[in-house]
């Protein structure tokens, strides 16, 4: 989730400043950029796949709860439905996450070796929630349809939501001691924690906090609704489409959008002047293009959010709004963009400092030949594109299918043993 030691790669200029016990050896001048890009392109394609899996977690439990309360039939096909791709797309990114977070062993280790008590503590506490309680109760809820009490079952996926919004707030802690190092003491050539409360109600670690959550909405609304849309689309083509089932869904998803793009702007400007504050943000022209970008897609997100709360109340311009349709559909990739770029804007300027003031980023880098970070680069990135085709072809595979034909949840009848006949 978080794009911490790469700050993306630009030029930057070569500040010395004295590291105490810093390692004499300086990295080949085309190992640090090339490491610095590798976990680029690792975090921010894991950013993408956590920003959808945050979003859909709760919209999910916010559709059973309905189903329970009511005992709507059409809200639990729809928890089936909807809850069949959060699923696909949370497994394909635990592995995107775990390939991340062992890069700071095979490429920083002086990040562990300086700050392992105070960069490590949120660390662990991340991993504690998302692979022993979230991945467990996400197991549970998988396997444990009409084998639970409905109350029961609901429970499961409301603590796998709070557990997946536990950990990005853990990994968000640990990103905002990066940016803004508080609440540490330095004990000969490690930092240790001094003071637990200031490492975790950090400004910057809550206020992208507040940024995610609603940008995660974001991602998972125009999801719901891009997918609902293409299937009304369908519909008016002459394909059998459930109707019900997809009004209520792209409303669900236009609600989410509308509900979430006013405070994820918000806190973006709020972050955008805590950096200027603290100094930062605008100093290179790839923060100034991102932000640019950055600023037209939400006003891009916006106006469909405009359009979405004029029609909303009304149920036929929902099924028969075609260019309507169109537009959402288009609109699904700015919401992942949007988030992306910010987090460029955001930690594009920490250069040289790998955390702020206190660890420069070619001191923590490993001293690797040339050729064995190359190999590390291809192979990584590689697989993280293997990954990303995967999951795109099977959210698109399993969301073009019809709500009846979902695997989640689903209790097919155990067939009859016959006697086997003795020879």
């Amino acid at each position: 989730m978080i794009i911490a030691v790469s700050g993306w790669v630009e030029a930057q200029p070569a500040i010395r400043v004295a590291v105490p016990n810093a390692p004499a050896w300086r990295p080949p001048l085309s190992t640090l950029p090339l490491a610095r890009l590798l976990f680029a392109i690792t975090a921010g394609t894991h950013f993408l796949f956590v920003s959808l899996t945050l979003g859909l977690a709760a919209l999910v439990a916010i559709m059973q709860t309905r189903a329970v309360v009511t005992g709507s039939a059409v809200h639990m096909r729809m928890v089936r439905f909807w809850g069949q791709l959060y699923v696909i797309n949370y497994a394909v990114g635990i592995v995107t996450g775990l390939m991340m977070e062992f890069q700071f062993g095979l490429n920083w280790p002086g990040l562990t070796d300086h700050a392992r008590d105070v960069f490590g503590a949120p660390l662990a506490m991340e991993t504690l929630v998302a692979f022993f309680i979230e991945a467990t109760f996400l197991g549970l809820w998988i396997f444990g349809w009409d084998r639970l009490n409905r109350y029961a079952h609901l429970a499961l996926i409301w603590v796998v939501t709070l557990t997946a919004y536990a950990s990005a707030y853990f990994i968000l802690v640990a990103n905002g001691f990066l940016r803004r190092p508080v609440g540490f003491v330095r004990v000969g050539d490690e930092l240790r924690i001094d003071s637990a409360a200031k490492l975790f109600t950090n400004p910057a670690a809550l206020l992208p906090l507040g940024h995610v959550v609603s940008g995660a909405f974001l991602v998972a609304g125009f999801f719901v609704a891009a997918v609902s849309s293409w299937h009304l689309r369908g519909a008016r083509r002459g394909q059998v489409v459930d109707l019900e089932f997809f009004r209520r869904s792209l409303r669900i998803g236009l609600i989410s959008v509308v509900l979430a793009i006013v405070p994820s702007i918000v806190f973006g400007i709020v972050q955008f002047a805590y950096i200027d504050r603290i100094g930062g943000g605008r100093t290179s022209a790839l923060s100034g293009t991102m932000e640019t970008l950055m600023m037209m897609a939400w006003l891009w997100m916006f106006l469909v959010a405009a359009m979405a709360l004029i029609k909303l109340p009304f149920t036929r311009w929902l099924l028969r709004g075609r260019v309507f349709h169109r537009v959402v559909m288009m609109t699904l990739p700015f919401p992942y963009f949007a988030m992306l770029a910010g987090w460029i804007f955001r930690e594009g300027d920490r250069q040289p400092w790998l955390i702020k003031g206190v660890l420069r980023t070619e001191d923590a880098v490993r001293p690797m030949s040339q050729g064995a970070m190359l190999a590390a680069f291809t192979g990584i990135t590689s697989l993280f594109a293997v990954l990303a085709l995967v999951n795109i072809a099977l959210l698109r595979r399993y969301a073009r299918q019809g709500p009846d034909e979902v695997a989640l949840g689903r209790t097919e009848p155990i067939p009859s043993l016959e006697p086997v006949p003795s020879l």
